[in-house]
């Protein structure tokens, strides 16, 4: 059982689904970025990803890119990304954290040191958005027998001869992406979402979060209500762009919160 299976099997006895919020390590800074992830628990966060900075983000958007590259031009790397992660994990040690990012860093840093390095550092999962499950060797597995959750991404254009081979390695929960494109490009739809979040339960057991296009409280309660819970980002990384303070940032993300969790 990995922090994120407890996270999930307690939302369950709580009748509440899961509010998860992407944020860019580093973004805009260090000392502003964890400022963010250590609050964000308190404003009702049940599980948090954490971005690792990539030169070549090729499934985000402008939002998330331009995080991305205040990041990297703050001097942000993956070390540095594991640092903050220890340093969250000073004060708590129940959050789940995934880190969602691209290959090559890792690749760059060595599979087995990262994992190690992850694995001490607190992460509890990854979501590796440039590594399809023919590749599961260089990671998935790896990363599944280092006591790490492999989360999957589904998409609309996951058809049901796709899915099983999507779903085989994936553990911790499935992050289905509802909408096609790149981040922060258009609404999630409930209505759209219900029958596809269905259909992947049909074919597992493991808890289905659904993410991009979710920007406001009302559509993390309505997205929320079909799925077992949802992820917002861009809307977030938005205001941290914009200059917004921690504090503000925060506040903004209690209201997406209490979206989420209002949802039955």
């Amino acid at each position: 059982m990995t922090r994120i299976d407890d996270t999930f099997a307690r939302l369950k006895t709580e009748g509440k689904k899961a509010f998860v919020t992407y944020v860019m390590a580093g973004d805009p800074n260090y000392d502003t970025a964890l400022e963010v992830v250590r609050g964000l628990p308190a404003a009702g966060v049940d599980i948090i990803e954490l971005g690792l900075p990539f030169t070549d983000p090729m499934a985000d958007g402008p939002t998330i890119q331009l995080a991305g590259q205040r990041a990297l031009e703050a001097g942000m790397t993956l070390e540095k990304t594991l640092q903050m992660v220890r340093d969250f994990r000073a004060e708590d040690n129940s959050t789940p954290i995934v880190l969602m990012g691209y290959y090559n860093p890792i690749y760059s840093h060595g599979v087995d040191a990262f994992l190690n390095d992850a694995k001490a550092a607190g992460i509890d999962g990854l979501i590796v958005v440039d590594l399809p499950p023919e590749e599961d060797s260089e990671l998935c597995i790896p990363a599944q027998n280092a006591g790490l959750n492999f989360i999957r991404l589904a998409t609309p254009t996951t058809d049901n001869k796709r899915l099983p081979k999507v779903l085989q390695n994936t553990s911790g929960f499935v992050y289905y992406v509802s909408i096609t494109g790149i981040t922060g490009a258009a609404a999630a739809q409930a209505n759209d979402v219900a029958p596809e979040v269905a259909r992947i339960k049909a074919s597992t057991d493991l808890p289905i979060i659904v993410g991009f296009g979710v920007k406001t409280p009302d559509a993390a309660e309505s997205i929320a209500s079909v799925a077992d819970g949802t992820v917002v980002g861009s809307a977030i990384v938005e205001k941290i762009g914009a200059g917004e303070s921690p504090s503000d940032v925060l506040a903004f993300i209690k209201t997406l919160a209490d979206g989420a969790h209002r949802a039955d």
